[in-house]
């Protein structure tokens, strides 16, 4: 299956990053018609409430795939266009607006994107996936203007055999690489770690954890390399009610800095 050079690594990512959180939020979404509504709130430290109003719709080929507008007067504007059967055109827009391309083609995703406000660099990337199981690919970035040519390049393979799934890709024009693991147990337990490998630094330890999918939710923990214990509990406390509390603590001092965050999405 085609997949973005961006995602090559983004089993391990997913299963150490996301449910984290030291926030306090409530996800509201809504269907009206054609029309979907997210609303979210978040808790601020003194206690402020904030809010983000988006939407989602197709208006023929046209998609809208995020419209929003948040606390501070701020925009977001994502919409994408399939312009032929392979090829995909996408805007987005915020502090800035990149006009991107996707192109798939058989096994082979490739994509380019273009900042449009200031013409300052041009992005792409392309990536093969073979029987075999394993997906190589590549990104670069080419400078326009102030520092032009490549300012970025990097390459990266990922292999899938049986439960384990392996993605190495380098950081900052081969400076250093990114080894992410995930290993899926069984039908309960996934354990995943990522670490980082240079020259100076042959191992560092980026984070190791893993899930346990209990009768009464889904239990997740991880070690962070600069010594954080974080633990998350993903449940469903009613039906299209999902609620995530997770907190935080270093080991040096797990008392003075223990965080916490609590989300629930509706």
């Amino acid at each position: 299956m085609a997949t973005k050079f961006a995602d090559i690594a983004k089993a391990s990512k997913d299963l150490l990053n996301d449910d984290y959180t030291t926030k306090q939020t409530l996800k509201c979404k809504k269907s009206a018609g054609p029309v979907a509504v997210t609303i979210e709130t978040g808790r601020g430290e003194g206690g402020a409430l904030t809010s983000k109003i988006g939407t989602k719709f197709n208006y023929g080929k046209l998609n809208v795939d995020k419209a929003q507008a948040t606390a501070d007067g701020g925009q977001v504007l994502e919409t994408s266009l399939k312009v032929a059967p392979n090829v995909k055109l996408s805007f987005k827009s915020g502090k800035g607006a990149d006009l991107g391309v996707d192109y798939t083609q058989g096994n082979l995703y490739a994509t380019g994107v273009l900042d449009v406000v200031e013409m300052s660099k041009l992005s792409t990337s392309a990536c093969i996936a073979l029987p075999s199981g394993i997906k190589a690919g590549a990104d670069a970035t080419y400078g326009l203007s102030g520092k032009t040519g490549i300012i970025g390049l990097n390459v990266g393979a990922s292999y899938a055999t049986g439960s384990l799934l392996g993605a190495v890709t380098s950081v900052n024009k081969f400076s250093s690489v990114n080894l992410g693991l995930l290993y899926k147990v069984n039908s309960k337990v996934t354990v995943a770690s990522m670490s980082s490998h240079s020259g100076d630094n042959a191992l560092n330890l980026t984070a190791l954890g893993g899930s346990y999918k209990a009768d009464f939710g889904t239990v997740k923990a991880k070690y962070t390399g600069d010594g954080v214990v974080s633990a998350a509990l993903i449940k469903d406390i009613a039906p299209k009610v999902t609620l995530t509390a997770s907190g935080c603590a270093s080991l040096s001092d797990p008392a003075s800095s223990f965080k916490y965050g609590l989300g629930i999405v509706m």
